[in-house]
């Protein structure tokens, strides 16, 4: 994976720094283009597998993020945590949709317990339910690159 610098002249995080800064509870903005070239962002709960180094979102099949990705599989991202020192990583990527509910629903299990700690929780079993039936999907984007920010690292 390339990584980058966001800010001129200051340093990246290393491909471990960004590892672990993404294991982190926060929330993933996402930006897709709708049918009249206008940007949607939306946050969204996410997993970072590092192994494949591919993001993922579980949503509804129905969502607007989906109908925009499907018209245009290229998306932008961004991730930061809003405590100083500021750091964060943002990129662009394709995206590729999942609908089997044999991947769909252990990405959902995985991105719940990110997130709620638990699969008991209504919000997980709404969620995975959904999964099984095959009206949420995961939307797996393949960054192009990271672009990183790290305050801590500023001098």
């Amino acid at each position: 994976m390339r990584i980058i610098s966001a800010i001129s002249g200051t340093t990246s995080m290393s491909k471990e720094e960004v590892d672990k800064f993404l294991e982190k509870k926060l929330n993933l903005q996402l930006g897709t283009i709708d049918e009249n070239g206008d940007p949607n962002i939306q946050p969204v709960w996410f997993d970072y597998d590092k192994n494949r180094e591919k993001l993922l979102i579980i949503t509804p099949k129905a969502a607007k993020k989906v109908e925009n990705i499907k018209a245009k599989p290229e998306v932008y991202f961004s991730i930061d945590d809003e405590n100083f020192p500021y750091k964060g990583v943002k990129g662009k990527g394709i995206v590729t949709i999942l609908d089997d509910p044999k991947k769909t629903v252990p990405y959902g299990e995985k991105i719940n317990m990110k997130y709620l700690g638990t699969l008991d929780h209504p919000i997980a079993k709404m969620i995975l339910q959904s999964a099984q039936q095959g009206t949420h999907v995961v939307i797996e984007i393949s960054p192009k690159f990271f672009s990183t920010w790290d305050f801590a690292k500023m001098s």
